[in-house]
């Protein structure tokens, strides 16, 4: 208990599926907790339970894609807390699924946004605060998909494969700052977005991984953890695959 005992968190897409359960896992091992989303009436409950439950856990709009609110976020962190330790950039979306030759200009410019430039915000935005608070931790969502290809998620792919890059850049451009920026790259995992693609391809991916079965959220909240945490104090500009082995065959 207490890994991130008065770390200030900000995470993105947290009011639901694998977002929610960063914030679980955050708030119960100590952190201070900014949750932000879209989805208000959702993200609020969750908020609203975990203060119930005794942690510093809010909820605030924002819409990752909007420079606007990356700067109230960002300065709501810091007027409530004082600092900004962590990052996780976790919102993101699959998209439409579909190879380039057919997919639609405006899905993939929405996927793109979403994907990949709201971490760019996200990395743009914090650095600063983190300069002022002599350092901290990102932690960005990639997948295994942006590392192995495979057919019909072209756009989806391209996105993740763009995080992973980003996280190591970044990663090389502030070590200076003592910044850390890793990511992590999940396999299947049993959440709504899960549930988006059907349950026809869950079960072919389920069944094409050597576990045999997609993980639960808070299996890859744990590897967040380790990594945004200072046990990962020599960690950064690293990509941890959490796939049930998929990726190792």
């Amino acid at each position: 208990m207490d890994r991130v005992r008065g770390k200030v968190t900000i995470i993105t897409g947290a009011a639901r599926g694998q977002g929610e359960a960063h914030s679980r896992l955050f708030a119960e091992e100590g952190a201070a907790v900014l949750m932000t989303d879209v989805l208000d009436d959702a993200g609020e409950a969750v908020a609203k339970e975990l203060r119930e439950a005794g942690h510093d856990v809010r909820y605030l709009h924002m819409d990752v894609t909007a420079e606007s609110d990356w700067l109230a976020v960002v300065a709501e962190a810091e007027q409530r807390w004082g600092h900004v330790d962590i990052l996780l950039n976790n919102a993101g979306i699959v998209g439409s699924m579909k190879p380039a030759d057919q997919e639609d200009l405006g899905a993939w410019t929405k996927l793109t946004a979403i994907n990949q430039q709201g971490v760019y915000l996200g990395i743009k935005h914090v650095v600063p605060a983190m300069r002022r608070a002599g350092g901290g931790s990102i932690v960005n969502t990639c997948s295994i998909n942006g590392s192995v290809g495979a057919p019909g998620s072209f756009s989806y792919q391209a996105s993740k494969g763009a995080v992973l890059m980003m996280t190591r850049a970044a990663a090389l451009e502030y070590v200076g700052d003592n910044i850390r920026v890793n990511s992590v790259s999940p396999g299947l995992v049993m959440t709504a977005m899960a549930e988006e693609e059907g349950e026809e391809s869950n079960r072919a991916f389920a069944a094409a991984t050597p576990m045999r079965r997609g993980a639960q959220p808070r299996e890859i909240s744990y590897g967040v953890l380790f990594l945004a945490s200072d046990e990962a104090s020599y960690v950064t500009g690293t990509d941890l695959f959490i796939d049930g082995g998929y990726t190792a065959q």
